[in-house]
């Protein structure tokens, strides 16, 4: 798959309410630990023009080869989890003005078939960000116990925990699944009643896909190194897509801002900046939560 046969498209969530929160000035150094596409990554280095010392971060190969375009004008873009990269940032000290995480699966993972992301897509069951690693939905989808698929589904998809029995037996009955659409089929073939907006498919998908990308370990540890990367005055915003991750988002920024003389963050939102409200013309910006803190 290369990037010519599939030219990316991708609208970036909530980039009005990112520029106004974040208010990139010129000279400002930008740290974008999930670039993705670049969407925000353009908006913000056409204010700032600090490409020298900025640092564009993904580890998604085919969004790397998109970013080249910043690294010809002197941005330095890093192939890895965001985790890994915060941590080698954090031991060479380096910090800056302006910090974006944006936790969301990119328009152009989710339209791709072969990526194996949706199930509106026919395609192998993939999900991987990065192809270097080897853990794949299939391999997760037809080898783990029951109980270890259960709690995935549950967990990591919070579907109710009847429900995910009900479709884990389903899957196993039907093993081996090695398609999107094969999964999904024995999930509608499994499930009960009638369904309107969301796809009875939809939680079991983003559990797999959390699992098999380590997902919320990856938060969990990536947000105590946030004061670490940051300057004094520098901002930070973390945009998150379900309630696991909003949740983490929402306790950090609490326990950094409540520390009395000790607090390092101040919050900037009093509540998460909703995608459904600000940012109603991009769909996928439906489920979209905004939390925005200044370092003291």
């Amino acid at each position: 798959m290369s990037i010519k046969e599939h030219p990316p498209l991708h609208v970036p969530v909530l980039l009005e309410s990112v520029l106004q929160l974040l208010d990139p000035k010129l000279g400002e150094n930008y740290l974008d630990l999930t670039a993705g596409y670049g969407g925000h990554a353009d908006a913000i280095l056409g204010i700032t023009t600090n490409y020298a010392e900025s640092v564009l971060v993904d580890r998604d190969e085919c969004a790397i080869r998109t970013l080249e375009r910043f690294s010809t004008q002197g941005a330095r873009l890093v192939h890895t989890d965001f985790l890994a990269a915060a941590r080698q940032l954090v031991s060479q000290g380096t910090q800056f003005s302006l910090i974006l995480i944006d936790l969301g699966v990119s328009s152009p993972q989710l339209d791709i078939a072969s990526r194996g992301f949706s199930f509106t897509h026919d395609g192998p069951l993939d999900m991987r960000m990065d192809h270097r690693n080897q853990l794949t939905a299939e391999r997760l989808v037809n080898t783990l116990r029951r109980d270890e698929l259960v709690r995935i589904i549950s967990e990591y998809g919070e579907e109710p925990a009847g429900v995910a029995r009900r479709y884990v037996d389903a899957i196993i009955s039907a093993r081996p699944l090695h398609t999107t659409g094969e999964l999904r089929d024995v999930i509608l073939g499994a499930h009960v009643g009638r369904w309107q907006r969301t796809h009875p498919a939809t939680r079991t998908f983003q559990g797999l896909r959390i699992a098999v990308n380590d997902e919320l370990r990856q938060v969990e540890q990536v947000l105590p190194l946030m004061t670490q990367l940051l300057r004094p005055g520098g901002r930070v915003g973390v945009i998150s897509f379900h309630s696991l991750e909003d949740r983490m988002v929402k306790r950090y920024f609490a326990e950094q801002s409540q520390a009395g003389y000790e607090a390092e963050l101040q919050i900037l939102t009093r509540k998460p900046i909703d995608g459904a409200t600000y940012d109603v013309h991009n769909p996928r910006a439906r489920s979209a939560k905004l939390r925005v803190a200044v370092k003291k």
